[in-house]
């Protein structure tokens, strides 16, 4: 009798626990649901009524919000001075963030009020799809990008990114197509898809149609000898781009990945890479980084910008220039202040000063484009590369914004919902490519 008890309260807690964790759900959706319709100056008095003494934790894949945050703060102060709020960032390593916030999940109430983060195939699939991460789509943003918060069908990006293809000029070597990156004796420097997940997510978005088109379009423009060396491994892919249920230029989107997983010489970070190829001894060599590391390379007599060339800047390159993936913003759904992190995404995607910590660096380019032309009034990334003089002293730093990576530049965006979609099939089979290393190599 006493076990049977024990089982039935047992049961009955867990019932409880649900109950009340889907209660508390509910609370932080309808939150949500108020908050799209509300202004910037709303959802502050909102904030301050429900956050004044409190402790904010929020956790990210990158470390700015640490920066954003007292920012975010001393706007609430110039509505109320009295105002005041601790707050805890974190930036967990080796994708662990994930891990994290599925833990977390588990709380009828949570640590975490809100996560920047990246990756949208598993925020499609661990994230979003299980309830974990709610959507909240700020009135003002919406309003900027001619939508309805209620209508917008997507995940709320802070800003792309773009990784793009850089080689060094200090030689005589010319990478002008993309398929020059994955030729005989091409081995681009490169973070490992293991390092940095979203480069896996760059590969599964060449074989969507519009991307692969890009591949077949590129191959098109090359000399005959060149087509050869690529058209057997083209031929070979057919068959299992026919299987995943690929379009008509699926096969050059998988012969593009598995030739480029064959190719890359895996490195540990972007910023090592950048300083590899500015370096006038890495003559010949190419990449696949993120634009902005080019704003920290120290000028010396061996070390230069100018010592590389951006690949789709070039007259005459044809292919895609690159890769751009997202940071996206979400509220947890088990939020202990939903409130003011609406308003703390709110001020990071509506206004300059929100989105100064990572908008003061080329590379880096807001969703919300009334706040990215601020920013460009304010650093001029355009011009990037000009000296005091007026001279453009450095251009492969003159950045040409996202329109212009977008549609010219031919950026690979990541889609969440589409790499969710060929996880399984092209997915499973990008794990089973070899893959050379610059160890390999030299052994």
């Amino acid at each position: 009798m006493k076990k049977r008890l024990m089982t039935v309260l047992a049961v009955g807690c867990i019932a409880a626990g649900v109950a009340a964790g889907s209660i508390y759900a509910e609370d932080t959706k309808s939150i949500i649901e108020q908050a799209q319709e509300m202004t910037l100056e709303e959802l502050a008095a909102k904030a301050i009524e429900e956050s004044n003494g409190a402790t904010f934790y929020g956790v990210g894949n990158s470390s700015r919000g640490k920066t954003a945050l007292p920012t975010f703060i001393e706007y609430l102060q110039t509505i109320d001075p009295s105002y005041n709020m601790e707050f805890d960032w974190q930036q967990p390593k080796n994708n662990k963030i994930f891990e994290q916030l599925q833990a977390d999940s588990l709380k009828p109430s949570g640590t975490f009020a809100m996560t920047l983060i990246q990756d949208g195939n598993q925020i499609q699939s661990k994230m979003a799809d299980t309830g974990i991460l709610d959507t909240f789509i700020p009135k003002e943003w919406a309003e900027a990008n001619g939508v309805t918060a209620a209508d917008y069908d997507g995940f709320l990006e802070l800003q792309l990114l773009n990784k793009v293809f850089m080689y060094n000029c200090t030689g005589d070597k010319v990478y002008d197509n993309c398929w020059d990156f994955v030729a005989e004796g091409s081995h681009p420097l490169f973070m490992g898809v293991d390092s940095e997940i979203v480069g896996k997510n760059f590969l599964y978005m060449l074989t969507k149609d519009e991307y692969a088109q890009y591949l077949k379009d590129a191959f098109d423009a090359l000399p005959d000898e060149e087509k050869a060396y690529f058209q057997p491994t083209i031929d070979a892919e057919a068959e299992d781009a026919e299987l995943f249920g690929l379009g008509e230029n699926g096969a050059y989107a998988l012969a593009y990945i598995k030739l480029w997983v064959g190719a890359y010489n895996e490195q540990t970070d972007d910023g090592p890479i950048c300083q590899t190829l500015v370096d006038a001894s890495a003559t010949d060599q190419s990449g696949l980084l993120v634009y902005s590391k080019l704003r920290s390379v120290e000028e010396s007599a061996a070390v230069s910008v100018n010592n590389i060339k951006v690949a789709a800047y070039e007259d005459g390159y044809e292919g895609f220039g690159g890769y751009g993936y997202c940071h996206y913003l979400f509220v947890t759904d088990n939020s202990p202040l939903p409130w003011t992190a609406c308003a703390f995404i709110s001020y990071m995607t509506t206004t300059a000063e929100g989105f100064d910590a990572w908008g003061k660096d080329m590379g880096g380019y807001s969703s919300n484009p009334e706040v990215a032309a601020k920013i460009e009034e304010i650093y001029n990334h355009k011009q990037g590369g000009y000296n005091e003089a007026g001279e453009d002293e450095f251009p492969a730093k003159d950045d040409r914004g996202k329109e212009w990576w977008v549609n010219d530049g031919k950026l690979i965006v990541e889609d969440p919902a589409y790499c969710a979609s060929v996880d399984f099939t092209v997915g499973s089979w990008v794990e089973m490519l070899d893959h050379y290393t610059g160890e390999e190599a030299a052994e």
